[in-house]
């Protein structure tokens, strides 16, 4: 009754045949019913059979159904309960509502790893089962972000079958979602793991071979092109975390759409109108705190004279954007407000060597920071001492008062090595000196000064970051690789601007080192090691290594890369005036245009009746809209919700959601 390709069987479909000339005799009937009484584990077609042959066992099962579920039962009985849990922790990071429930989603996780790992070597991986593809390509994308150790060949398998890999290129318009599932996946490959790689490349291909139509046999949503267009357009790695989050809310306001119990994965309750309502909310608070701190940051700049140095670039918004917008940090945190700091200063003192200062200045301004001491300066010279001399004094102060260590001169030893590194590539360019590729890259690495952003600011994370970490030339691997991996990007996109100012780039220099190779054999040479480096980091990231350098600091790392691979992923937007606008607004001052779906409106929740207490606590919070004043989306007042309420409310969704959901 079940194909090769374990598709159901007409007799799923039993209650329909009473609308056609084909009947099915009892014996037929009672030859298919499992142990549990039911027929193929479908309610509807066991409802039919009971009428048909008034077997007791079919009355049991629906009995016994109908008491668990009395608001409603699921299409299929029981249901992958891992699965369940799988795509709730997943909707839950999409939502950007997983900091809400880091303690629940690290005991989903932990159970349904033991289980994959005592499964390993039982796992019977010949036969095609589509459910399964997707299972286990969804498992290994956040068992993987969640630093377990996981083989590829958890989903590689079917890459071993050319049968299977026939059938999915013959279906693939059918089935979509799970090569989607599939790409997403590979986002996370390690160097050398060729099998991702090869999956990679297949559901690449499978994707972009698809039509438009809407055809998927697994999961339907109706924006699920968008989806895809958007994953294979800009990928994972260089999309902000915020703006992800409210691509999801905005994708998901049509609701699923489930195609009857031909559906492997029919998981409506994971999109509740709660868990959205939720997410709205979510992403409107935070909005609140980055216009609060967007402001501050603003007079800030202003009053240590940044956004009127008379040369450079002003980027006190951009900078703002890029840490807000990277990463889900506590709403109280000073993270943001030091790594934007940092990043202006950076920028203009950046643009200070590269453009307005003579080298006589240039040597004065270092004498000052290794001195740390400004007799002797003026002008912009000054202006960048104070500003620096202010922001290592007020961070370093408040780890103090935080009880936390004291790095004053650690950090001005960063600030140090960095100062240097622009002035040894200034008198690179003014003296027509030619370093080689190693020689540009170990100074390019620290002048990119990433690795001030990360170490400063994780000082301030839980665990802090001992003064042993925070020293010059003594970066754990991780760092080092971000600070080459944020070089290469920067190069890759700006070395026709750095050729026409006579700078240095490691581009060029792989062009000049290489007289038989042309300029995009370069530009494609240095690709290529940028992805070998970046493939190292999120081993390095994602990997856990018993090491000292917890994953909260790895984190922060991996948020600094994204906002890198972000401005450099196709062109230099950091050097633009406004190609960032249309995503800022979206990020800081336009709400999310979520609108609940006539899908969800009236959809049945699969509850329970032991856990209908929660209603009330739920439906209190959604009642609780964020209040905006005002017309200009640009001037939009909201009133915060306190975290913790966010969090009770949270808490509460999360029981009534996922008990349903775990209960079918």
């Amino acid at each position: 009754m079940v194909d090769k390709w374990q598709y159901p069987p007409l007799l799923v479909y039993l209650e329909t045949f009473q609308f056609t000339k084909h009947n099915v005799d009892q014996q037929t009937i009672m030859k298919h019913l499992s142990e549990d009484g039911s027929l193929f584990q479908s309610p509807s077609a066991t409802a039919q059979a009971y009428i048909s042959t008034r077997n007791h066992k079919c009355l049991e099962y629906l009995m016994s159904l109908v008491h668990k579920c009395p608001n409603g039962v699921p299409q299929k009985y029981p249901m992958d309960e891992e699965l369940v849990e799988l795509s709730m922790v997943d909707q839950l990071q999409k939502l950007g509502l997983s900091e809400y429930f880091i303690e629940e989603i690290e005991n989903i996780l932990k159970k349904v790893y033991r289980s994959y790992m005592e499964q390993e070597s039982q796992q019977d991986n010949l036969k095609f089962k589509a459910d399964k593809i997707y299972k286990d390509s969804l498992a290994f994308r956040l068992f993987r972000l969640h630093g377990y150790n996981i083989s590829p060949r958890t989903f590689c398998w079917f890459l071993y079958d050319d049968e299977i890999l026939n059938h999915l290129e013959n279906n693939c318009g059918q089935l979509r979602s799970l090569l989607y599932c599939v790409y997403r996946a590979t986002d996370l490959m390690f160097l050398g793991e060729n099998e991702v790689e090869k999956a990679r490349s297949f559901s690449k291909k499978m994707l972009q071979k698809v039509s438009t139509k809407m055809e998927d046999n697994i999961i339907v949503f109706p924006n699920l092109s968008k989806v895809i267009e958007e994953e294979l357009s800009i990928p994972w790695i260089a999309r902000l975390d915020h703006l992800d989050h409210r691509m999801w809310i905005e994708q998901s306001k049509e609701g699923p759409l489930w195609r009857g119990k031909a559906s492997y994965y029919t998981l409506s309750c994971v999109h509740s109108t709660g868990l959205m309502q939720l997410a709205v909310e979510n992403y409107t608070f935070r909005q609140s705190i980055y216009q609060n701190e967007l402001k501050e940051l603003k007079r800030w700049s202003k009053k240590w004279g940044l956004t009127e140095m008379g040369f450079g670039r002003e980027k006190t918004l951009y900078c703002y954007f890029a840490i807000a917008a990277s990463t889900s940090l506590p709403h109280d945190s000073i993270i943001r407000m030091l790594v934007a700091k940092s990043a202006i200063v950076i920028t203009v003192a950046d643009d200070f060597f590269d453009m307005r200062g003579t080298l006589e200045e240039l040597h004065v301004l270092i004498d000052a920071i290794y001195r740390w001491d400004s007799n002797g300066l003026n002008g912009p010279s000054k202006a960048i001492f104070d500003v620096l001399d202010d922001l290592v004094t007020d961070t370093t102060k408040e780890l103090v008062l935080q009880g936390k260590i004291d790095v004053t001169e650690d950090f001005r030893d960063l600030w140090r090595e960095t100062f240097n590194s622009w002035l040894t590539e200034t008198t690179w360019g003014k003296s027509g000196y030619i370093p080689s590729m190693d020689e540009y890259l170990e100074t390019g690495m620290i002048s990119i000064a990433t690795h001030i952003l990360v170490l400063t600011s994780s000082c301030f994370l839980n665990p802090c970051l001992p003064k042993s970490k925070v020293k010059p030339q003594k970066y754990e691997n991780v760092t080092q690789l971000l600070m080459a991996t944020a070089r290469l990007l920067n190069d890759i996109q700006s070395y026709k601007k750095e050729q026409e100012e006579g700078k240095m780039n490691l581009v060029l220099l792989h062009f000049k080192e290489n007289p038989n190779a042309s300029l995009d054999d370069s530009i494609a040479e240095v690709q290529r090691f940028l992805e070998r480096k970046r493939q190292e980091l999120l081993a390095n990231i994602f990997t856990d290594d018993n090491g000292d350098f917890p994953s909260q600091w790895k984190y922060l790392h991996l948020s600094c890369f994204k906002v890198f691979q972000m401005l450099f992923n196709s062109d230099n937007l950091y050097d633009t005036d406004d190609e960032l606008q249309y995503d800022i607004e979206r990020a800081i001052y336009i709400p999310p245009q979520y609108e609940l779906s006539h899908y969800l409106k009236n959809q049945t929740t699969y509850l329970p009746l032991s856990e209908k207490r929660n209603l009330n606590i739920s439906a209190r919070y959604a009642q609780t809209q964020v209040r905006l004043n005002g017309h200009s989306r640009m001037n939009i007042s909201v009133h915060p919700l306190p975290k913790k309420y966010l969090r009770n409310a949270s808490y509460n969704l999360f029981n009534y959601t996922f008990s349903s959901l775990c209960q079918i």
